[in-house]
């Protein structure tokens, strides 16, 4: 049985890896910026989650 993808959770998980990754390189990355960039990243991945699940139902 194959299911769908979820992308909120794809991108979220993404998301979070990026940023890890970005911490063990450079171990002081400015916590404003990387703030801003977690809200408006899950805020996309959360717009292309809606986006897919309106695409799927039609």
């Amino acid at each position: 049985m194959r299911h769908k993808t979820d992308w909120f959770a794809l991108l979220a998980g993404l998301l979070f890896i990026g940023i890890g990754v970005r911490y063990l390189l450079r171990p002081q990355p400015d916590t404003l910026v990387m703030g801003l960039l977690l809200v408006f990243g899950l805020g996309f991945a959360g717009l292309v989650g809606v986006m897919a699940r309106t695409m799927r139902r039609r």
